[in-house]
């Protein structure tokens, strides 16, 4: 069964800076800011939410129809997808338009200063939902895409996850509201979640009860799935080691997609989104882990104690 993942490209630039920002940046001089991190450690990654959720839901043996919008400068990902058997179908080039790009430095304290370029992804409302589809996503993306694209899942009945994450201060809460109608699930870190209630003045019971569920990420304390009539507690699958959590919660969402798609609950269907964070997190970068089915099946087991079918 098909999923389309309605989002973003990107490329990923990722400095570390052998100090802290806080011992270059004088506080009384905020207002004349003019600073300069010299970064020996550089990487240029594949990112953007659609092409991590797709890399992830088919590692696990799903069929992910990525859709997005992306510039003149794609090649290389392009060559990536096909390489990792990833549908490219749905996504759109514009010429004119450099792919998003992101330009993270990091320091010593896990402090971040980020620019982000959306370029191409401005255009994602040129993009139509097509025919066909079973479920989708709609994750950061340009705002008149997100929209859109929530607005044709829900006029073609197709259930999909809204997951805003980043894209979350966009909107006011009459609109968040409205994806929430529109949405069969919502998928969003604890600070969205307090966000999210702020904005539309609904609490997470509330917005679970318009909702089939409501997911709520917690980093290392694991995750909640309410539903109208139950809440399930979630535990964090144990990471060999804790290197980069930058694309986890995109390898969750793939997770859950999976999950949806194959028919388990949602105590399954939670475990193999905590597991698949964990792959995530082990391996610098958001496309760089790598596993068989069978391998991930006898990690659940000895995690979770239980197989699932």
């Amino acid at each position: 069964m098909s999923a389309l993942i309605c989002g973003s490209f990107a490329y990923d630039t990722i400095m570390v800076f052998p100090g802290h920002f806080k011992n270059e940046i004088l506080p009384d001089k905020v207002h004349i800011l003019n600073v300069s991190f010299l970064v020996p450690q550089m990487r240029r990654e594949f990112g953007g939410c659609a092409g991590n959720i797709a890399y992830n839901l088919k590692l696990l043996g799903g069929e992910p129809l990525p859709m997005g919008t992306v510039g003149n400068d794609f090649e290389r990902y392009a060559a990536w997808m096909d390489q990792n058997g990833v549908c490219r179908d749905y996504v759109k080039l514009v010429p004119d338009a450099y792919t998003a790009q992101a330009y993270i430095t990091t320091d010593l304290d896990d402090n971040q200063i980020t620019a982000f370029h959306p370029g191409a992804m401005n255009f994602s409302h040129t993009q139509d939902v097509p025919a066909g589809v079973k479920i989708g996503t709609v994750s950061p993306d340009g705002r008149d895409g997100m929209l859109l694209h929530a607005r044709q899942f829900a006029e073609a009945g197709i259930p999909f996850i809204f997951d805003p994450g980043q894209g979350l201060p966009m909107f006011g809460g009459e609109e968040l509201r409205d994806f929430i109608a529109k949405a069969s699930y919502v998928a969003v870190n604890d600070y969205e979640a307090e966000l999210l209630m702020e904005r539309t003045g609904w609490t997470l019971r509330q917005i679970a009860g318009h909702l089939d569920a409501l997911i709520v990420t917690r980093g290392g304390k694991g995750s909640h799935i309410i539903t109208p009539k139950k809440q399930y507690e979630i535990p964090c699958a144990e990471a060999g080691s804790l290197t980069d959590p930058t694309g986890c919660g995109d390898a969750f969402r793939a997770g859950l997609l999976y999950g949806l798609q194959s028919g388990k609950d949602w105590e399954t269907t939670g475990r193999i989104a905590s597991l698949m964070g964990a792959y995530n997190i082990e391996r610098p970068g958001t496309q760089n882990h790598r596993f068989t089915l069978d391998e991930f099946r006898e990690r659940f087991r000895e995690e979770f104690r239980y197989d699932f079918a």
